[in-house]
C-alpha cells in the first residue's frame, strides 16, 4: 500500500516511465481525447460524472509526484481569459503559462513528447493544461 497522495496505478506507471521533457495533459470534459491522442500517450479516464474530478483536483495530486518546468493552456480566440487560469497560476507559482490557440494546443498536446492524457469531468471550458516534466534535483 502506498502512503503518498498519488495512488492511481496507470498514472503512476506513466509517470515512472516518463522523463525530463515528457508532457502530461490534463483535460476538461469537452476535450476530444480519443481523436487527439498522441502516438506515445496513455489515456486515463477520471470523468466519473460532470464536475468529477476537476482539472485542479488532478493537478494538485500530480504536483505531489513530479516537478513541472513548463505549462501550457488553450486560450479562447475572443473574450476574457478563463478564470481557471488564475487557479493554475496559484498552483504553479513559479511556472508561467504558455498560451496557444485551440489548434496549436491540439498539436502540442498530441505530439510525441506527450506520455499521458488524463480526462476529467471538469465542466469549465478552456480548462485544459499541458505540463512539461522538469528535473528532479
Amino acid at each position: 500500500m502506498l502512503k503518498q497522495r498519488l495512488i492511481h496505478p496507470d498514472i503512476l506507471e506513466a509517470l515512472a516511465a516518463a522523463g525530463h521533457g515528457s508532457k502530461i495533459l490534463i483535460t476538461d470534459g469537452n476535450y476530444p481525447a480519443s481523436t487527439r491522442l498522441g502516438d506515445n500517450a496513455g489515456l486515463v479516464y477520471l470523468n466519473l460524472a460532470p464536475g468529477m474530478l476537476s482539472v485542479t483536483d488532478v493537478l494538485k495530486v500530480i504536483l505531489t509526484a513530479i516537478p513541472v518546468e513548463e505549462a501550457a493552456v488553450m486560450e479562447p480566440e475572443t473574450g476574457p481569459e478563463p478564470s481557471i487560469f488564475n487557479e493554475f497560476r496559484a498552483l504553479l507559482p513559479d511556472v508561467p503559462l504558455q498560451a496557444y490557440n485551440r489548434f496549436e494546443f491540439y498539436e502540442e498536446a498530441s505530439g510525441p513528447d506527450t506520455c499521458l492524457q488524463i480526462v476529467t469531468g471538469e465542466q469549465r471550458i478552456y480548462a485544459n493544461l499541458l505540463l512539461t516534466i522538469g528535473v528532479v534535483a
